[in-house]
C-alpha cells in the first residue's frame, strides 16, 4: 500500500497517509476539519528502492565503465583474429581439394 501526501488549502497543514490505492482520496483536514485537502503528486504508486544493492550495474563508476569497454573490445578482437585463423585454414583445405586430381 503506497503513501500519499496530503496538503489542506486552508490551513497550509501537510501530512503523509499510508493507504490503498482502492481508497477514497480524503477531502477533510484533520487540523481545522476544513474541506480543503488535495492529495499531491508525488511518489505515491511508484516503486522506490532505498539502500545499496539494487540494481549495482546499472550505476557502475566511470572507471569501471572504462574498463568493461576494455575488456569488450579485447574479446572482439581475439574473436576476430581467431575467425581469420580458422578461414585461412578452411580456405586452403578447400583450394587443395579443388585443385587435387586423382589418378585413375
Amino acid at each position: 500500500m503506497p503513501t500519499y501526501d496530503y496538503e489542506c488549502g486552508a490551513c497550509g497543514h501537510a501530512f503523509d497517509l499510508f493507504q490503498s490505492i482502492l481508497d477514497a482520496v480524503k477531502r477533510k483536514c484533520p487540523e481545522c476539519g476544513k474541506h480543503k485537502l488535495k492529495r499531491l503528486f508525488g511518489t505515491g504508486g511508484a516503486v522506490v528502492f532505498k539502500g545499496s544493492g539494487f540494481y549495482q550495474t546499472d550505476y557502475r563508476s566511470e572507471s569501471y565503465k572504462k574498463g568493461a569497454e576494455k575488456a569488450r573490445k579485447a574479446a572482439e578482437s581475439k574473436n576476430k583474429s581467431s575467425e581469420k585463423s580458422s578461414k585461412g585454414d578452411s580456405s586452403q583445405s578447400s583450394s587443395s581439394k579443388s585443385t587435387g586430381k586423382t589418378d585413375s
